[in-house]
């Protein structure tokens, strides 16, 4: 363990110990990172005899209704100020999608490239697989044990974050942690049952949709969806979780893009993959977001055709696959 992670541990264990009241949130729209990983640090906090408030500020998707401890998860901030905020997978607080917290000291563990040292006490390592296996190295340094529940939390975290132990940053580390989190009673079958085998029908129509408009060219791939697609389909935002994935997953394609129109209209959310050095979290840094190399998000003008896209800044300006720059997608949708 190098002298940052030992410190920072460290110094986040003192402000842990030296506070009562807890509030633990993570980015709208959670992922399973960020909702296993909060869950996990609240059965920590449990433990530790603490208050501890789990708040996120969107709805928690389908998949994930059978983490350990998710029926805690509240919509609605605590009325009362708390000791301390702990935000995991957030680059700011307005990422959460709460205007402000009502916290007197603000904790930040974060793993994304785009992280940024903006609390009292700041974690940051792009190196982490997940934010969950942060949390397990947390859990560890205080000695409390590693109950059936947080691991099953913590596998739920590592493993949606690396793609089913698939992407790059995935080590002999990250199976290792894997290892410890079964070994513990993480309930991997169920997990994996509930991610990847009970996708609903109207996910599976809006796929064909997405599919269908797809466009390739050269080595980048992207479709979109409208809200109208959505409303035909009878699909919800969480059915749109993942669907990026199907266009990276093609052979000879190295960078991938999936656009959904935003509820209220008008702008698209974009969703970026990416495989070996194609670098897209540059890219949506250009369009207000950020994540990893590999995947990360941002948001592009509208609507389709308005000519309101940045066609200066595009996403395929920003693509570089082995050296070459694609200009490809300077016009999509």
């Amino acid at each position: 363990m190098d002298s940052i992670r030992t410190q920072s541990i460290a110094a986040i264990l003192a402000a842990l110990d030296q506070r009562e009241t807890f509030l633990v949130t993570s980015h709208a729209r959670p992922d399973g990172d960020a909702i296993g990983s909060s869950l996990a640090l609240m059965h920590l906090l449990d433990s530790m005899g603490k208050t501890v408030y789990a708040c996120f500020s969107d709805p928690i998707p389908h998949a994930y209704e059978r983490v350990p401890g998710v029926k805690r998860i509240q919509r609605e901030l605590p009325s009362e100020p708390v000791d301390c905020a702990i935000l995991l997978e957030c680059d700011a607080v307005p990422r959460t999608g709460y205007k402000a917290l009502p916290a007197r000291f603000v904790i930040n563990v974060d793993h994304h490239l785009s992280g940024r040292a903006f609390a009292d006490l700041n974690w940051i390592d792009p190196e982490a697989p997940a934010v969950g296996a942060m949390v397990y190295e947390i859990a560890v340094a205080s000695g409390k044990p590693i109950t059936a529940a947080m691991a099953t939390c913590l596998y739920t975290a590592v493993l949606t974050d690396t793609g089913g132990f698939l992407y790059s940053s995935t080590t002999a580390s990250t199976f290792a942690l894997a290892e410890h989190l079964l070994l513990a009673g993480a309930d991997a079958h169920g997990v994996t049952q509930s991610i990847y085998f009970s996708t609903p029908q109207s996910k599976m129509r809006l796929l064909g949709k997405v599919l269908e408009r797809m466009k390739i060219q050269n080595t980048v791939a992207w479709s979109w969806v409208t809200q109208q697609d959505m409303n035909d389909a009878g699909a919800s935002l969480e059915d749109c979780e993942g669907i990026v994935n199907y266009l990276i997953g093609m052979a000879d394609v190295c960078a991938a893009v999936f656009l959904r129109e935003q509820p209220e209209g008008g702008d698209f959310r974009l969703s970026l993959r990416s495989k070996s050095n194609v670098d897209v979290a540059e890219v949506a840094s250009r369009f207000s977001g950020g994540g990893h190399r590999n995947a990360s998000g941002g948001t592009v003008a509208g609507p389709p055709g308005s000519g309101r896209q940045p066609r200066g800044r595009s996403l395929g300006a920003g693509l570089r696959c082995d050296g070459w720059l694609t200009r490809s997608a300077s016009t999509f949708p």
